[in-house]
């Protein structure tokens, strides 16, 4: 009776003991949940990771077009356009396009007639302008046409790498190249036609800047009526490439269009 009675002990000992350590186990575990509870992230990682992925959102719908008409960069987008401007993703991007616009033109069979012709926007599409947006925060302060003239006047927009690299294989393929440029004739004209031969566009078929008649007309309007003055000259436009959606937009597109990366600025 007396061993019975010691195995009762030992066994009540025992479940006393494991009911003790459940009860530190289960209040270690509520400590624990407390404290991660208490601790919150950083503040300003939060934000900086929100913005990120705020900017990123808003830079794809501007380049998808579901953003039409807009006139800034979003002040606190600064860091991320400039980042992506100048940090190595807009040039491997424009490679990239260039590469699968050529991969396009591996395929067509040019006519043996010249009037296979092929259409590049100039600003931001040939050449660049991203020293002078530099200076305007990256497309953060409104466009100023005044300033963005005196730029112009300069002549010294270098080559956009990637698109000189296109131009060069379009017109060594054959294709009557036609630069398209909304820049006016009268004043830019001839700096602009400096300016293109100095960083090595030579060869194409010809500039066509805005002249008197086009004053009043928005982008598409202008690029369209040029287009279709091409078409009836007997053109067949093979290939259509701008920075803007207004470069693409209208009638007499041309058989493919590409749109180039431009988060900087809208033309309506």
């Amino acid at each position: 009776m007396f061993a019975i009675c010691r195995l009762c002990w030992v066994r009540d000992a025992l479940l006393a003991t494991m009911r003790g350590v459940r009860e530190v186990v289960v209040i270690v575990f509520l400590a624990i949940c407390s404290m991660a509870n208490a601790i919150k992230p950083c503040p300003r990682a939060t934000v900086v990771r929100d913005e990120a992925s705020y900017c990123l959102s808003w830079r794809m719908s501007v380049e998808a077009n579901n953003m039409a008409g807009w006139r800034t960069v979003p002040m606190q987008c600064l860091p991320y356009i400039q980042g992506y401007m100048i940090g190595g993703q807009y040039d491997r991007d424009m490679d990239f396009i260039a590469d699968q616009i050529l991969s396009y033109v591996k395929g067509i069979v040019l006519s043996d007639d010249g009037m296979d012709a092929w259409i590049l926007d100039v600003d931001d599409t040939c050449i660049s302008n991203l020293f002078y947006y530099k200076g305007k925060r990256f497309g953060c302060d409104p466009y100023d046409p005044k300033g963005f003239k005196a730029w112009a006047l300069k002549g010294g927009c270098p080559a956009i790498s990637a698109v000189l690299g296109l131009f060069d294989k379009l017109v060594e393929r054959g294709f009557k190249v036609i630069l398209l440029t909304g820049r006016d004739e009268e004043t830019l004209g001839q700096v602009t036609v400096d300016n293109l031969h100095n960083q090595g566009f030579i060869g194409y078929e010809r500039l066509i800047l805005r002249r008197a008649e086009h004053k009043g007309q928005g982008a598409i309007q202008y690029k369209s009526g040029i287009r279709k003055q091409l078409v009836e000259e007997g053109y067949r436009i093979w290939g259509n490439v701008g920075d803007q959606w207004s470069d693409l937009q209208g009638d007499y597109k041309g058989n493919r269009t590409f749109k180039l990366p431009n988060p900087m600025y809208f033309v309506p």
